[in-house]
């Protein structure tokens, strides 16, 4: 019988690297996926690069839009990558997919990364590029409340975090939200409350090791583990959030921590959808539609794009069996 779990790490192997040691070679890991990522030209794809100014600083933003756009929500995206690798470049062709199988505009934003930009940077980054298209929409043709953010691993982090810090600085609201596979707590040793860490933390590509090196050369001071932008699931107010879809991958280090800010959100009162894909490993989103894995996580983005379009806020907080 095919073993989609084995095509699937095989085909995550080679968009990924091999087992360096991140804290002291994050810039051969960057170096590598830059040779990695796709080249965009215009007459193939519709996109267009724009600097968001903050507090001084330009920060720089991809726009996707569909040849034939079918859904006039958009997507706010922030890329995966520990934090510390990967660009708007290595996303390219991740952005390029999630526009044509959602048929909405993406924007892809290149927040800076750490060690050289250590947490809040990212994030703040991130946040002023929600604040921009949602407070100042008139420039770039959007609706404020069809914007959904959307992130995979420490995007999704990013994603939660922003939406966290919206509620609680009050300047903006986030309508919806998407975080696939998402990094929300911040211990990842032996000492994890979470059995995945454990379970999956060797062997599948991504280890409990490499998110704790990620997270310690993300943070500025060990102060910074304790906060909720650092670790979503450490709030102690999950409500007045937005409706939030969570996809985690069954053999990732991260699944159980992303089903419980799941779980949180639920029981604040949250629309949530969680759902868990079946023989993945973290990254599969990353690979091409092909995948069976793929195609459903398409369709999960599509019905929940769908459901928060015409206000069916209704899925509850269930989890699906893996």
């Amino acid at each position: 019988m095919f073993c989609m779990n084995k095509a699937m790490r095989l085909a995550l192997a080679a968009l990924s690297y091999t087992d360096i040691d991140i804290k002291k070679n994050y810039k051969l890991r960057r170096s590598v996926a830059k040779i990695k990522a796709p080249l965009l030209t215009k007459p193939l794809y519709n996109f267009r690069d724009l600097k968001i100014c903050s507090d001084g600083r330009e920060i720089p933003v991809r726009i996707y839009t569909p040849k034939t756009p079918t859904n006039d929500r958009v997507l706010l995206f922030f890329h995966g990558g520990g934090w510390v690798t990967e660009s708007v470049d290595t996303y390219n062709r991740v952005c390029l997919n999630l526009a044509k199988g959602t048929g909405c505009r993406v924007i892809s934003v290149e927040y800076r990364l750490a060690p050289e930009h250590p947490f809040p940077a990212g994030l703040e980054d991130c946040y002023a590029v929600a604040r921009e298209f949602i407070c100042s929409p008139e420039g770039f043709d959007i609706t404020p409340d069809k914007i959904t953010l959307i992130g995979d691993s420490a995007g999704a982090n990013l994603a939660a975090a922003v939406s966290l810090l919206a509620r609680d600085r009050g300047e903006f609201s986030i309508h919806s939200q998407i975080l696939i596979y998402p990094a929300t707590y911040n211990d990842h040793t032996e000492n994890s409350p979470f059995p995945s860490v454990v379970e999956n933390g060797k062997g599948y590509l991504l280890t409990s090791k490499k998110v704790s090196d990620y997270m310690t050369l993300y943070m500025s001071s060990e102060e910074d583990k304790n906060s909720p932008y650092f670790a979503p699931l450490l709030a102690a107010d999950f409500s007045k959030q937005p409706a939030t879809l969570i996809i985690t991958a069954q053999y990732d280090p991260l699944r159980d921590e992303g089903e419980a800010y799941g779980k949180r959100l639920a029981n604040a009162g949250v629309k949530v959808r969680i759902y868990r894909a079946k023989e993945a490993l973290h990254g599969y989103f990353s690979l091409e539609p092909i995948y069976p894995q793929v195609r459903k996580t398409y369709e999960l983005i599509n019905k929940f794009l769908y459901e928060v379009q015409s206000n069916d806020q209704s899925p509850g907080g269930r989890l699906e069996p893996s």
